[in-house]
């Protein structure tokens, strides 16, 4: 039994640790204290932990306040955490101390134990201390916060963003390619006056456009760190360079714009960043879904749905009935965006419990405010890359479509008027035929005219020029 487990102290008294274990007394104790839900930090906050810690045994070290020999251990063991190499040791549930203490301590013990391993030594034995070194000049109640500003600073700008601006890029290559195609509009779910599957496209390309956008007017907001704050703002026991170093070396090692908060106060008591980009990412996903759920409809069918386009067919859609295609991706997206607005009402919870000097909730936001962001970036790529770049056009389908459909009349009114235009539109429909053939009969504009001034492609293409308006007579129109 001894050589499974070595026994150490903290504050509290001992404690038994798993003797291979870089975690110490600290980590085991929120790994009982906490047995919630098996969710762990991912790997982009952990990564966020390391990127800090490394600099600060590079700031601390150009402070003077620690040896050369110990800062460069500790940076060596920060630079592998930030790396992924020791994730396993991460084991505490996001369910825990609200200031996420037991995961700053996670970190400095494991960066304490394997400077330690690295130096020869013996694990446990604290000669590069988790508190006095590894933590030197900070606290939970600034490192979390920062880790997650990090953190979702680098996924955004890595990750989301780049796929966000290749799902903006194959939209506007759909729309290029689309422009010949007229199409049924549609408000209500109802057949509308008809629009170019471009323009439809790039609607969808300027929700994506400005889903950009406003994500990025939230990065200067993000880039501010609360390290330097210690406790509850007033930066006690840091020196009082450290904050603006330790900014500035993270945004060296990351090449992004971090500074040191504006009000550390605010950057510690509230998580208000951290709301805001949530929010963003929610608008987003509200964006996607719109775009998700049009892809859905127009390809539904084959036989008795719009069946105005095809996507690429991925895997079989049914375990009973042979030969059936599902829109996946699109539905994927549904789920996706559903998440990322459920998230978001975590993390706006979690932003109004700061209570005076600390938000106690830091752990469920970054979670959720992480999850979020890798969501909607893989999402968005896969919608991108799966179903936006390979879906073909129905075109002759489209085509009739937009022929029978009796809502075009709607260019007939300012030559004919309302009533009479309502009138051939309902016959139209009661006998299934041609708004063309209906008005040739009901007014006496000629075939010439009429092809004219119904002519799909010309409706798309905005408001009447004003030649043909002839004012209709009180009571009724040219018949």
């Amino acid at each position: 039994m001894t050589a499974r487990i070595r026994v150490e102290r903290d504050s509290l008294g001992e404690v038994r640790v798993p003797a291979q274990a870089l975690y110490g007394a600290q980590t085991q104790r929120a790994v009982e204290n906490f047995p919630i839900s098996g969710l762990r930090f991912p790997r982009p906050f952990i990564r966020a932990l390391g990127l800090i810690k490394a600099a600060a045994a590079r700031v601390n070290r150009d402070l003077g306040l620690l040896d050369e020999e110990k800062a460069a251990l500790i940076e060596q063991a920060a630079r592998e955490v930030a790396e992924g190499r020791w994730d396993d040791q991460f084991p505490i549930d996001i369910f825990q101390t609200g200031s996420g203490t037991s995961t700053n301590m996670n970190a400095n013990e494991v960066i304490a134990n394997r400077a330690i391993q690295l130096m020869g030594g013996e694990l446990g034995s604290k000669v590069i201390h988790p508190n006095d070194h590894v933590n030197m000049g900070q606290s939970s109640n600034d490192v979390i916060p920062s880790a997650i500003h990090v953190a979702a600073y680098l996924e955004v700008s890595e990750k989301l963003l780049p796929a966000l601006r290749r799902l903006h890029e194959m939209l506007l290559q759909k729309v290029a390619e689309t422009d010949d195609v007229v199409k049924t509009g549609r408000t209500h779910l109802m057949d509308a006056t008809p629009i170019r599957m471009s323009q439809e496209i790039s609607g969808w390309a300027a929700q994506v456009g400005k889903g950009i956008v406003r994500i990025e007017a939230t990065l200067s907001r993000l880039a501010e760190l609360a390290l330097g704050g210690t406790a509850v703002g007033t930066g006690l026991n840091a020196h009082p360079e450290f904050g603006r170093r330790m900014a500035a070396a993270i945004a060296e090692e990351t090449g992004l714009p971090f500074v040191e908060a504006s009000n550390h106060f605010e950057a510690q008591a509230a998580q208000d960043a951290a709301v805001e980009l949530s929010g963003q990412l929610k608008t987003v996903a509200a964006s996607l879904m719109k775009i998700a759920n049009d892809l859905r409809w127009m390809n539904s069918g084959p036989q008795a749905g719009l069946a105005e386009i095809a996507l690429p067919a991925l895997q079989p859609g049914s375990s009973i009935m042979p030969g059936k295609i599902n829109p996946v991706i699109p539905e994927a997206m549904t789920m996706v965006c559903a998440q990322v607005m459920g998230n978001d009402v975590t993390v706006t919870l979690g932003g109004q419990l700061g209570n005076f000097e600390l938000n106690v909730m830091l752990p469920v936001i970054a979670y959720n405010l992480l999850q979020s962001i890798t969501l909607l970036a893989n999402a968005a790529r896969v919608l991108a890359d799966k179903a936006i770049a390979g879906f073909t056009v129905n075109r002759e389908r489209i085509a009739d479509l937009v022929e029978r459909n009796p809502i075009i009349v709607t260019a007939l009114n300012p030559v004919i008027g309302y009533d009479k235009a309502a009138q051939i539109a309902k016959r139209a429909y009661a006998e299934g035929r041609r708004v063309k053939d209906v008005a040739a009969e009901m007014t006496d504009l000629s075939p010439e005219e009429l092809e004219r001034l119904l002519d799909p492609r010309r409706l798309t293409e905005g408001a009447f020029s004003g030649e043909e308006f002839t004012p209709p007579p009180i009571g009724g129109g040219r018949c």
